[in-house]
C-alpha cells in the first residue's frame, strides 16, 4: 500500500524529540531523523532514515520539524548548518523548540526566501506529555501553514493557533513565566508548612481540593515531597526561559518583578551546580537559602498506594 503522509524530517532526537518521533513513526509518517549526538538516533535507524547532517536530512522533506534546545543551537542547524538552504519550495518547516519570538520572525522570512512556509510551534507538557501524546501546542503562522501542520500536531497533542509567527513563542513565555513563579510559590509554600509543623504531603493533599490547585502542585508539589528531581525539564532549560521573558519584557518596556525573583533563584540553582535537575528542584535553592530541609512528617500519595495493595 502506498504511504501518502508527507515525509518528515526530525531535527533533535533528544527528551522531547525522541517520543514525538515515537508517535508520528506510529502513525505512518516516513521519516528522516538527524541529531548532533547521533546515537540518539539508533533505537529508530530499523524505522526512519538516519542523516549525517542537517542539510542533507531535510533535503527532499514536506515538512522539517526542529525541536532543539535553545535559539543559538537552532539558529546553528537551520542558518549555519544550511537546514533553511536545504528546504525544497512548497516545504513546511516547523520549529518546536523554545526561542526568542524575534528569532522566529527572522527564520520565517529566510524559509520564504527558499519559497517555503514556517510555524513556531512551542509546546507545553514536558517528557510525559510528549510520550502520551498530550502536548500543548502553541502555534503561530499564516493560517494556511498552521491548517497544513494540524494533522501532524493532532498526532503530538493539541495545537492552538495563537496568532503571527512569534505568537507561538509569546504564548510559551506566558506559560514558561506561570510555571517557573508557581514552582517557586509551590516550593515556598510546603517549606513555610513543614517548617511549621505540618506534613507537606497532608498540606498538598489538601491544597489540591481548594483554589490553590494546579497541575505544578499536582505533579511538581509531589517532586518535592519525594525529592525526585530527575530531569523532566532540566532547570538549566528554565532558566533560559526566564532570560527569555525578561528580554521580550524589555523590549516591550514592561517590567516584571516576579519573573525577576525567579530568573534570580534558577540563576542561583544553576551556579550552585543544580543545571540538570528538573526545574521542580528550585526547592533545592530554597533549602540552601533558609539551611533547612523540606522532609516529611507523614507518608505521600505513592507510599499510601503501596500499602493499600498490601
Amino acid at each position: 500500500m502506498t504511504n501518502n503522509l508527507p515525509r518528515i524530517t526530525f531535527l533533535g532526537i533528544g527528551l522531547m524529540g525522541a517520543p514525538m518521533t515515537r508517535n508520528l513513526l506510529a502513525a505512518g509518517y516516513p521519516m528522516t531523523l538527524w541529531n548532533r549526538t547521533a546515537s540518539k538516533c539508533e533505537p529508530f535507524a530499523g524505522e526512519a532514515t538516519i542523516a549525517g547532517s542537517p542539510a542533507e536530512a531535510v533535503a527532499g522533506a514536506d515538512i522539517v520539524i526542529t525541536m532543539l534546545e535553545n535559539g543559538a543551537v537552532v539558529e546553528d542547524v537551520l542558518v549555519v548548518q544550511g537546514a533553511l538552504t536545504a528546504l525544497k519550495s512548497g516545504a513546511l518547516a516547523i520549529d518546536m523548540s523554545s526561542v526568542q519570538p524575534s528569532l522566529a520572525r527572522r527564520l520565517a522570512g529566510l524559509a520564504a526566501e527558499q519559497g517555503a512556509g514556517f510555524v513556531d510551534a512551542p509546546v507545553s507538557g514536558g517528557t510525559l506529555g510528549a510520550a502520551e501524546a498530550r502536548l500543548s501546542i502553541m502555534a503561530g503562522g499564516s493560517e494556511a501553514d498552521v491548517e497544513r501542520a494540524r494533522p501532524v500536531f493532532e498526532v503530538l497533542g493539541k495545537c492552538t493557533h495563537i496568532g503571527p509567527v512569534g505568537a507561538g513563542q509569546l504564548a510559551k513565555l506566558a506559560n514558561q513565566a506561570i510555571v517557573g513563579i508557581t514552582i517557586g510559590a509551590v516550593s515556598e509554600a510546603l517549606l513555610l508548612a513543614a517548617k511549621g509543623g505540618a506534613d507537606p504531603a497532608a498540606v498538598r493533599e489538601a491544597l489540591m481540593g481548594g483554589f490553590a490547585g494546579s497541575r505544578i502542585l499536582e505533579l511538581h508539589g509531589q517532586r518535592m515531597i519525594d525529592r525526585d528531581f530527575a530531569p523532566g525539564a532540566p532547570a538549566r532549560i528554565q532558566l533560559k526561559d526566564m532570560r527569555m521573558i525578561l528580554d521580550e519584557a524589555r523590549a516591550e518596556g514592561l517590567t516584571l518583578p516576579l519573573a525577576q525573583q525567579t530568573y534570580n533563584e534558577y540563576l542561583s540553582l544553576v551556579a550552585n551546580g543544580h543545571s540538570d535537575v528538573d526545574h521542580s528542584g528550585l526547592l533545592l535553592e530554597l533549602e540552601h537559602l533558609n539551611g533547612t530541609l523540606l522532609g516529611s512528617l507523614g507518608r505521600g500519595p505513592k507510599e499510601d498506594a503501596a500499602n493499600s495493595k498490601n
